[in-house]
């Protein structure tokens, strides 16, 4: 399938047109951003690494019940998607106080909540990806009861498979960001990407940070963070 025009650029991808217009291609970059776009870096390799991790896990959540747009990895940066209408949500699934949790309820970060907790964000950078709930959404008619209830499910399903098979890497999956798109036929879909852009990864022994809070808050070793989540889940190195 031939890439054509670019169709989108946003903070860690672009995204390309092909001569089929039911598909696109996915190119992850190695720009980095925090803060809504505030803080801006370069993470060497991460482009390849969120590529191949987003569709390793990808893989494993088709294999147990989650659809998602992933058709093909083309190469290291680049992968075939179904084209799907982004569902405006930011969909935040939690299960141990941090970041923005952290603040806003006064907990200390490491806090394990007592069941997983589900947040949602309107995607909107001008606004800040402002939190909404679910009368929000119906309100603003940007998904269906139906819909909204089928994310539901399918993100704390995603938590579940998650969680379980990170636990066998020594990985616990802290809190994450998913995204959900619709066919042309109006599945809902997973899109988007989940990697340690997206996700909160701990150490389960030491509870080092393995993901992009190495970035956001200065720690250092954000390339062997990234290096170390592509050694755990796929066995190699970039």
């Amino acid at each position: 399938m031939e890439k054509t025009t670019q169709m989108y650029e946003g903070k860690a991808k672009k995204v390309f047109a092909t001569d089929n217009p039911d598909y696109c291609i996915v190119s992850y970059k190695d720009d980095a951003t925090a803060f809504n776009g505030l803080k801006k870096g370069t993470i060497l390799g991460k482009g390849a690494i969120n590529n191949r991790v987003t569709n390793h896990l990808m893989r494993l959540l088709e294999k147990n019940g989650v659809p998602t747009h992933l058709v093909e990895e083309l190469n290291d940066r680049e992968t075939l998607v179904k084209k799907v209408s982004i569902v405006p949500l930011e969909v935040i699934v939690r299960n141990i106080a941090a970041g923005s949790l952290s603040k806003r309820l006064g907990l200390p970060e490491g806090v394990k909540m007592g069941s997983t907790v589900l947040e949602y964000c309107y995607k909107n950078d001008d606004l800040g990806d402002p939190m909404v709930n679910e009368y929000h959404i119906l309100a603003m008619g940007w998904a269906t009861k139906e819909e909204l209830d089928l994310i539901a499910s399918y993100s704390f399903k995603v938590n579940q498979v998650l969680s379980d098979y990170l636990k066998e890497a020594n990985i616990e999956l802290i809190d994450f960001k998913l995204e959900f798109g619709k066919t042309k036929d109006g599945q809902i879909v997973l899109a988007d990407e989940i990697s340690p852009d997206t996700c909160r990864f701990w150490d389960s022994t030491t509870h080092e940070k393995l993901d992009k809070d190495r970035f956001r808050r200065d720690l250092g070793g954000v390339e062997d963070a990234y290096q170390e989540i592509m050694r755990r889940l796929l066995g190699e190195n970039v």
